[in-house]
């Protein structure tokens, strides 16, 4: 039962409007109490005073709304407007508080004969603009911060919205750079009179693109599953290149659930056959190993093919080409700092490419080499 009330009171309290019940009740339940106390013992009545006293609150409630209204019509003037005009609603209706408590307290208690009138109306007066401009200066207050936190609200939203765009358009790019390279190659094979390759090749091509398809591109995936995909871009290149195309895959301990964005591998594996693998007589290998070290995900992708020059190398450092690119610029949008792309040429050759990304994880998952897989010795 307990359980059921605060929750619902949290749901309420959640809410703009029940916060400010709450905080009128709280801050006018707050003046009743220190005015009873701090008059307690010199009046006579307790019951009268009790009842003047309550007079009092409800007429400053009913006033601070009134108050509230006009602060309401005030907020989307100009900053000048906003302030007088707010100045004379508090003026105005500590005038009319004061008066009712200056004549509710000479008719209860009566008046001194040698106070001056001007000098009650003066002490009245102060005193109830100081209780409602305190009021005033708590809603204005209150009012600001919650507009800043709207407002910060609102950047955030915008920016979270800017980010996804951004994402979506660069993941977005990997498919019609993907399809011009694949649809030439399918081009060459029919001009070379290799049309049941084509068609084969044409035909992988669309199981790729219905699991790209199948794919939220705004979803991180397993390791494993990004392999798997990873595997039907490779049957696409293995019509091409049959035997002479070699995938090594090696992903240790928890590398296979780890989380990675989809479609990272694939315009690193392309860039391997195109400029390693393809420039080989006898073809090539690519090697793909994972593992999981000092709560980072380390990726290496590389190839036995000739390498790149020095000042080739540089370009593909700074995100040089689409494929590359594009997988740089995603890494750099998700990860900001915590990232690293590194490429460098082996020495016994080849090109490698090392990823070093944050290592988040789904669940546990349990990968089986493919058995499609050519490892080659």
């Amino acid at each position: 039962m307990g359980n059921n009330v605060f929750h619902w009171l949290a749901e309420r309290l959640a809410t703009h409007r029940w916060q400010y019940r709450a905080l009128q009740l709280s801050g006018w339940g707050g003046y009743t109490l220190l005015t009873f106390v701090g008059s307690f013992f010199w009046v006579e009545n307790h019951w009268l005073h009790t009842g003047y006293i309550a007079v009092a609150t409800a007429s400053g409630v009913l006033l601070s709304e009134v108050m509230r209204r006009g602060f309401q019509g005030l907020w989307n003037k100009p900053p000048a407007m906003r302030l007088f005009g707010s100045l004379g609603v508090v003026m105005l209706a500590a005038a009319v508080w004061a008066g009712i408590k200056f004549a509710g307290s000479a008719w209860l208690y009566g008046t001194e004969k040698d106070e001056h009138p001007a000098v009650l109306a003066v002490y009245w007066f102060s005193y109830s603009f100081l209780i409602l401009m305190t009021w005033a200066a708590l809603y204005y207050g209150i009012k600001y911060y919650q507009t800043s936190l709207t407002q910060q609200a609102k950047a955030l939203r915008a920016e979270s919205m800017a980010h996804q765009a951004q994402l979506k358009m660069l993941r977005y790019q990997l498919n019609p750079h993907f399809l011009f390279n694949t649809l030439n190659a399918i081009s060459t094979l029919i001009l070379d009179s290799q049309g049941r390759t084509a068609n084969d090749m044409v035909s992988r091509l669309s199981q790729f693109l219905r699991h790209s398809l199948d794919n939220d591109p705004m979803q991180k995936v397993t390791l494993a599953k990004e392999v798997e995909a990873l595997m039907l871009y490779l049957d696409i290149e293995k019509v091409r290149f049959d035997d002479r195309l070699g995938v090594n895959v090696d992903m240790e301990g928890e590398a296979p659930s780890a989380l990675v964005p989809s479609l990272l591998l694939q315009p690193l594996v392309e860039n391997a056959i195109k400029y390693g693998i393809s420039q080989r007589e006898w073809g090539g290998e690519i090697n793909i190993k994972a593992r999981v070290f000092a709560g980072e995900l380390l990726l290496e992708v590389s190839d036995n093919g000739p390498g790149a020059p020095e000042e080739v190398l540089a370009g593909l450092g700074a995100g040089q080409g689409v494929g590359i690119r594009n997988t740089c610029e995603r890494l750099r949008a998700l990860y900001g700092p915590e990232q690293k792309v590194r490429f460098r040429n082996r020495t016994e050759g080849g090109l490698a490419v090392h990823i070093r990304i944050p290592f988040e994880q789904e669940s546990r998952h349990e990968w089986q080499p493919r058995q499609t897989e050519s490892h080659r010795s």
